[in-house]
């Protein structure tokens, strides 16, 4: 059985990992908390400590780490005697922090694709440019590595495999929606790092379909969904890392990804598109000094973490899936349903740094219990999902599930 975790990054995601972790420290043991800046840990600590999240006396330690730096962050895996490494830092570290865990034989888990800071939109599946060239290796040295382990990433793969196990013979269509129906009563901001935010959506729109890639552009296919709690809400097809992995893993069904914004979104995204702030690459002033717009852009807005007390109303995100089953045709939708104010009243952070943080802890406690301890590497949709909605429905997200019979919560047995 694996313990003791160190957590890498210390925004409103890691946040939540770390009181999570905290309230399952009797299956997850010691807890560390790494970022470049140690404040940020400690800030995170002394949030759980105010709501008494330890659910037994143990270890909660912050440290400061270039998780960029391998070989620090080796050392530091070794000190704590850290066996799980749950990544929620920048997408910038993801391969830093694998590595690491590779050559130190501990369990690595992430909640999203690896990126570059000088590239965008790659050639798709994103996953096989970074990942799963690792993957041979992690089955070689009997490393367990789970990709994408958030929401989505991650919850949405799971039911997607739940739909496959469960629900349908062939399935033909999966379409995944994710709606913010909240307010955070700012002018403009954005609910997850505003740099990896804007890098989703100024490339290509990459869906899988009639078994191959299609390209659109941001904000062009646009789809009215009628959600439970939520209501109508329009979403647009957006890139999106589940796509790339459940392309190869749902039997040739079309994978698409969509994703609701206002209209308001879209207008000051697409000025600060037209004008380059949301560029990757650098540009020189006029006095000779370098500045990357993107990282200007971010600088300005609010820090998502800084959101959370204001936050008001629910997340509906979830899978609609369409194929066939005993030779009839049918139309499921498993989902979730998060509300922003009762996050932050239970870990201090919005609805949506909520719903990325729980599914990485779940995920940790199915590796430390054996579970997921698959020792290779595997996105979500690969491994069982019951036992991670099982695990899920405990920690604080709920599975449900809209069908031909209505609406209803899903139980599992949790291992």
């Amino acid at each position: 059985m694996k313990k003791n975790v160190l957590i890498i990054g210390a925004g409103g995601v890691a946040q939540v990992v770390a009181h999570k972790c905290a309230q399952n420290n009797d299956i997850l043991g010691d807890i560390h908390i790494a970022s470049r800046t140690k404040s940020k840990c400690d800030d995170i600590i002394a949030s759980v400590q105010e709501k008494k999240a330890m659910k037994q006396p143990g270890v909660l330690e912050g440290h400061a780490l270039d998780a960029l730096d391998i070989e620090a962050t080796k050392k530091l895996i070794t000190d704590t005697g850290s066996q799980i490494v749950i990544n929620v830092g920048t997408a910038f570290l993801n391969m830093s922090v694998l590595r690491a865990c590779i050559d130190t034989g501990v369990a690595y888990i992430d909640t999203a694709i690896h990126e570059e800071p000088d590239k965008i939109c790659e050639t798709p599946p994103w996953y096989a440019n970074y990942e799963w060239k690792r993957a041979a290796e992690c089955e070689e040295k009997g490393i367990t590595a789970i990709l994408g382990a958030g929401f989505d990433p991650g919850v949405v793969n799971a039911f997607a495999a739940l739909a496959k196990d469960e629900y349908f013979d062939k399935i033909t269509d999966v379409d995944i929606v994710d709606i913010n129906a909240g307010s955070h009563g700012k002018y403009f901001a954005t609910n997850f790092d505003p740099e990896i935010n804007f890098r989703e959506f100024t490339g290509v729109v990459y869906s899988w379909q009639g078994g191959e890639w299609k390209t659109n552009k941001m904000f062009e296919i646009g789809k009215e969904y009628d959600l439970p709690v939520v209501g109508k809400q329009k979403a647009y097809m957006s890139g999106h890392d589940e796509v790339h992995s459940l392309s190869k893993n749902m039997d040739g069904a079309d994978v698409r990804f969509w994703m609701g914004f206002g209209d308001h979104y879209i207008n000051v995204f697409t000025v600060l598109k037209n004008i380059g702030l949301l560029s990757e690459q650098p540009v020189k002033l006029a006095n000779g000094d370098e500045v990357v717009p993107l990282k200007v852009v971010k600088a300005c807005l609010p820090d998502p973490a800084s959101l959370a007390p204001n936050y008001t109303g629910k997340t509906c995100i979830g899978d609609f899936v369409k194929g066939t089953k005993d030779d009839k045709e049918r139309e499921v939708f498993i989902y979730n349903v998060a509300d922003h104010k009762e996050a932050y009243n239970e870990v201090g952070s919005q609805g949506i740094s909520y719903t990325a943080g729980v599914p990485p802890v779940a995920a940790a406690i199915l590796v430390a219990k054996g579970a997921w301890d698959v020792k290779k590497m595997a996105n979500v949709e690969e491994l069982p999902p019951q036992p991670f909605l099982a695990v899920l429905n405990r920690i604080g997200l709920q599975t449900s599930i809209r069908d031909e019979n209505g609406e209803r919560d899903l139980e599992f047995v949790e291992p």
